[in-house]
């Protein structure tokens, strides 16, 4: 089977799909759906990268305010996650929406979502408009996840996890482990 050439455009390898929160001036929380959530630096300090176009919302309060919360869902969310998308926190209050609990972070205003089991909590590093969007680089200050979905070393189970994707305007969910890191080197493949 032969290759298909594509012209650059829109990723349309699957994403993360996150709630990120922020607020305004005055503390007002606000929600945005993001599926531009990206990891580009994990070394020290570890840092993580979002895609907001510039009439969004959220855009404006984090430029402001600096602080931003990236909460990652459970596939029991999706419908909460694609209407917070779907709505503008300058007209609707989208924790009292769609049923979300506002938590306190420990570094940032921005709140925790609770029912979300991973919580970064960010501050913002730089902005760097690129095309239709801006690009967000904020460093990582906390990080909270839920214990019931880590094992007895700490580490994140991912069946327990059931994070949200996004591809192409789809949301969808990872499927079974094929592998783990170094396992082709034990069976000497590498």
């Amino acid at each position: 089977m032969g290759k298909v050439l594509k012209r650059p455009t829109r990723i349309v390898y699957p994403t993360p799909a996150a709630l990120v929160t922020c607020v305004d001036r005055e503390g007002k929380p606000n929600i945005i759906t993001l599926a531009e959530v990206f990891h580009p630096c994990i070394a020290n300090p570890t840092m993580i990268g979002l895609a907001i176009a510039p009439q969004r919302y959220s855009n404006r309060l984090i430029r402001e305010t600096r602080e931003f919360v990236v909460n990652f869902p459970t596939v029991d969310l999706v419908e909460k996650v694609d209407g917070c998308g779907c709505v503008s926190g300058r007209d609707v209050d989208k924790f009292e929406r769609f049923g979300l609990t506002p938590m306190p972070a420990e570094h940032v205003k921005p709140p925790l979502i609770k029912e979300c089991p991973v919580n970064v909590e960010c501050v913002l590093k730089s902005v760097q408009p690129i095309g239709y969007h801006d690009f967000f680089m904020g460093e990582v200050v906390a990080i909270h996840v839920d214990e019931e979905v880590l094992d007895e070393n700490g580490n994140i189970i991912p069946e327990k996890l059931r994070p949200i994707v996004f591809v192409l305007g789809e949301y969808w969910s990872l499927g079974e482990r094929v592998g783990r890191y170094g396992f082709s080197r034990e069976k000497g493949a590498a």
